[in-house]
């Protein structure tokens, strides 16, 4: 069987391939993701395009090296036309999740898997999460019982967790809200050969 690499330090995307019943490897290398973004924002691209690149980089840089499928994956959030990084603290989670409240948010999501240091498969995914009016208790209480997992995150929740209760709606794929579109990557595993169909 080919081998299977995560290009991905993010514990919930290691979770979501675990939980998939997947043999795979996670070996990252450092890839500046900053000077990406703000390279490709000064050229004004657009944030499809920018979670696009920064998959590629990831599953590339690792990619070259290591045989097999690389599983590269990025997620940019979006609001009222601002873009969104992890949260620094808890105070601006805090503050993060306050401007969120009542307003509706989107996650774009990209999957690239490289092999031999060539990009062969990609995919895009598109959330639009709706926050709903929460209580200053509610927050407080929230942000009490997550403590630092708020930082690890765009949106400054884990859906997959209580976080969940911060929405009224979502419209989207539930693997792609966190972080990696996973039907489509095990499509093309199996369409490959690299797990059994």
């Amino acid at each position: 069987m080919t081998r299977i690499i995560l290009a991905s330090g993010s514990a919930i995307r290691r979770q979501i391939m675990t939980d998939a019943g997947l043999d795979f490897e996670v070996i990252t290398r450092p890839v500046d993701e900053a000077a990406i973004k703000a390279a490709m924002l000064a050229e004004g691209a657009k944030i499809r395009d920018i979670a696009d690149a920064l998959a590629e980089a990831k599953s590339r840089k690792v990619s070259q090296s290591e045989r097999g499928f690389v599983i590269g994956a990025d997620q940019i959030m979006e609001m009222d036309g601002q873009l969104f990084d992890k949260p620094r603290d808890l105070s601006e989670a805090r503050e993060r999740l306050l401007s969120m409240k009542n307003k509706k948010h989107s996650l774009i999501g990209a999957v690239v898997i490289c092999e031999n240091g060539q990009p062969v498969w990609r995919h895009m995914a598109k959330t639009v999460l709706y926050v709903r009016d929460f209580s200053d208790a509610f927050l407080d209480d929230y942000i009490k019982s997550e403590g630092e997992a708020l930082t690890k995150s765009v949106g400054a929740y884990r859906f997959e967790g209580r976080g969940a209760q911060l929405f009224s709606k979502v419209d989207g794929d539930f693997f792609s809200i966190l972080g990696l579109s996973l039907l489509p990557v095990l499509d093309y595993l199996r369409e490959r050969g690299a797990i059994k169909s």
